[in-house]
């Protein structure tokens, strides 16, 4: 299996910060916060990793990650031109993807669970996708999963609905097959202009298989301040890198 990170975007709700620097090059406890999906990645035992993000912060990324050998991965880049939605970042990856099934992070999840057992979950997966999600507070914000009354499939998933059913969100942690690149291309823009990845997760429920998963323990989508605050403290709090334990050359 291979790894993909989402490193593009605007960050305007990080703004000024974000106007000299690109959100997932800010410090979350003691690292970067682009190293937390690396090692997530690693620790799965998922080492071809593809990092996506925009022209103008390649080059940090670069001088950051280099290849990845010291961080005992291979990193490999590619640029999004237009920040138009994660379904058109993903497609930048079908070529590094080739026949391969694929985890996708949005580098701005910080989270405490291992992604071991949700991969290894994943790989017994014939066909089709799998989800994680996360039982939040505020479902107004995210794609929210409605289920069936036995709890045990998803009926559909609605982007940032008013009236939520569920408070169970869809984090920014996906597994595909190569299945989804024909879904890609199903789909329109929504209102705002984007290709959504619910969009694609709904064609998952209607033409494939999409099975999900409830991470047990913290789960942040670090875009604000207020939320990359709540990630310092959980990860100063518990290390859940010990990155120079693991032999790495930082």
């Amino acid at each position: 299996m291979k790894g993909m990170i989402l490193a593009g975007g605007k960050g305007t709700r990080l703004h000024p910060l974000t106007k000299v620097v690109n959100k997932h090059l800010i410090p979350i406890g003691k690292y970067p916060m682009i190293y937390y999906p690396i090692f997530k990645l690693r620790e799965a035992d998922i080492t071809e990793i593809l990092i996506t993000t925009n022209h103008q912060d390649l080059p940090l990324f670069r001088k950051l990650l280099g290849d990845g050998k010291n961080l005992g991965v291979r990193i490999h880049y590619k640029i999004q031109q237009q920040a138009v939605g994660i379904p058109d970042a993903i497609l930048l990856s079908k070529s590094f993807v080739g026949n391969d099934k694929f985890t996708v992070i949005l580098g701005d999840n910080i989270f405490q669970d291992s992604l071991i057992p949700y991969v290894q979950s994943y790989q017994n997966q014939t066909i089709g996708a799998k989800v994680l999600l996360k039982n939040v507070p505020d479902p107004t914000r995210y794609g929210i999963a409605t289920f069936d009354k036995t709890h045990k499939n998803i009926l559909f998933i609605e982007e940032k609905p008013t009236n939520p059913i569920s408070n169970y969100c869809v984090t920014g942690i996906y597994m595909y097959d190569t299945k989804i690149f024909e879904f890609i291309k199903q789909i329109t823009p929504s209102s705002r202009g984007e290709l959504e990845i619910t969009d694609v997760n709904n064609l998952y429920l209607q033409n494939s298989k999409l099975t999900f998963d409830v991470l047990s323990h913290w789960w942040v989508d670090a875009g604000t301040y207020e939320a990359i605050f709540e990630a310092n403290q959980f990860t100063f709090n518990n290390d859940i890198l010990s990155l120079t334990e693991k032999g790495c050359d930082l």
